[in-house]
């Protein structure tokens, strides 16, 4: 990354560069996002949702699917308009143009990373495990990330390749349990009274909201699709397709695996379950192993948790590049050219956030932490409406990003006290690091223009 360039005009900032390679088709950006949306959540969270609402689990994921389509019509006009900006913090410099705010929206997307990882960390180290040896759980979670962040030093292309196996094998656990639902289903052992069932205790209404939260969180990783639309073919044409369709996608699946579970497996096991999935096969009575699906559900688990520590370190290191942290967080090692001292910082952070809650807590707080950016990024693409570009882009209405808005702040007023403590630890700790950042940046003299410099091009956090 270079130095900070200085402020120049919106419309010429604006304008897209074109992609040495070509550009990405609108399928290969369309899978892309599938890949990112689907994922580890649903394995380790559908007990979770259980829990809260009963058997109705479809109920909370419909809801989170219309907050999410919401957001993501945010994010259509906000990537297709700034297609090289590089994610939410770029589009809060270029709406706010205030250094501060700038690092807390990136800071908070690489707290979500951690915070992720360690929910992921914990799940690895649950009944999916136990279903093959059973070793203690605070072992195997400080080896797991430790293996992360070993994988991690190896640097990126080696932590792509094994994304993209890994990829492949958590999609086919996914299908493998909609297919053991399907035979549940036509032979007649499934129950779908149920689907209408809710908890004990509470409202349907309230089941309905405090599950929505944990729901919410399965969507999660569209917004990443951001640091891509640079190099996509027509993204104002390309990109909102390729995201409603994944989303839309991803629902579909969601939905089907969210009534096979809960009509095949009796509510109460369902929520108890570290494993929920491994619930289905176990009581489907077919003879698939379960061995083998809690051996995908791990490589789903364990391939999820890479990503985000991946996401996590490079958004420390861009940070650090910026100025906006500690010099110290930017260190490369000269060998593989991996940002090592980031690397380090946030498997550390990593390990500690896995022993202040459990996966529900925990994915609980990332989603806290990516409604804070979501709700940044809301009220960004209005602030901006007015801003000329000299390209086309895809205009969603500003009553979709209002409704984001008010649904973003709904979603703040269900979080428990605990999200909200840990949320403010990570906003506390992160304020005190750019506080330091920016006075070794007065001492050496390179603060003069901080209110008009930007982050680095390449910067995408």
């Amino acid at each position: 990354m270079g130095p900070w360039p200085s402020t120049t005009t919106s419309a010429t900032r604006a304008k897209p560069r074109r992609s040495s390679s070509g550009g990405i088709t609108p399928l290969l950006l369309f899978f892309f996002i599938v890949g990112d949306t689907l994922g580890a959540g649903i394995y380790t969270l559908v007990g979770t949702m259980a829990n809260d609402v009963g058997g109705a689990i479809w109920a909370p994921l419909l809801l989170a699917l219309v907050l999410a389509l919401l957001t993501a019509g945010t994010y259509a006009e906000l990537i297709t308009k700034y297609p090289h900006a590089g994610g939410a913090a770029r589009y809060a410099e270029r709406a706010f143009k205030k250094p501060y705010v700038t690092f807390l929206i990136g800071w908070l997307m690489l707290s979500s990373g951690v915070t992720t990882s360690a929910a992921l960390a914990n799940a690895f180290a649950g009944d999916y495990l136990k279903a093959l040896v059973d070793w203690p759980s605070a072992v195997v979670t400080i080896v797991f990330i430790g293996l992360l962040i070993a994988i991690n030093l190896r640097g990126v292309k080696e932590s792509l390749t094994v994304n993209v196996c890994a990829t492949l094998i958590e999609m086919t656990g996914l299908i493998i349990i909609i297919v053991v639902a399907a035979i549940v289903f036509g032979d007649g052992g499934a129950d779908t009274s149920r689907l209408t069932t809710f908890a004990e205790g509470v409202t349907p209404l309230q089941g309905v909201f405090a599950a929505t939260i944990t729901a919410f969180f399965s969507f999660l990783g569209f917004e990443a699709a951001a640091n891509m639309a640079e190099e996509v073919r027509e993204p104002s044409k390309a990109y909102p397709k390729a995201l409603f369709g994944a989303i839309l996608t991803a629902a579909v699946v969601y939905l089907l695996i969210a009534i096979g579970a809960g009509a095949v497996v009796p509510t109460d096991q369902l929520a108890a379950s570290e494993g929920p999935l491994l619930e289905v096969i176990d009581a489907s009575g077919l003879s698939f192993p379960p061995w083998l699906f809690a051996l995908i559900a791990l490589v789903a688990i364990g391939n999820g948790a890479l990503l985000f520590m991946v996401m996590a370190s490079r958004a420390t290191y861009g940070l650090a590049e910026a100025g906006l942290l500690p010099k110290i967080f930017g260190q490369v090692a000269p060998s593989r050219r991996t940002p090592w001292v980031a690397i380090l910082v946030i498997g550390a952070m990593t390990i500690g956030m896995s022993f202040i809650g459990d996966v529900g807590l925990l994915a609980d707080t990332t989603v806290l932490l990516l409604v804070l950016v979501f709700i940044s990024a809301n009220i960004s693409v209005l602030v901006l409406k007015k801003d000329e570009v000299r390209h086309d882009y895809f205009r969603t209405p500003s009553i979709v990003s209002i409704l984001a808005l008010i649904a973003s702040i709904a979603l703040l007023t269900q979080q428990s006290a605990q999200t909200w403590l840990i949320a403010l630890g990570y906003i506390v700790v992160g304020t005190v690091l750019f506080l330091i950042a920016r006075a070794a940046r007065k001492r050496e003299g390179d603060y003069a223009q901080d209110e008009a410099d930007t982050l680095p091009d390449d910067a995408k956090f």
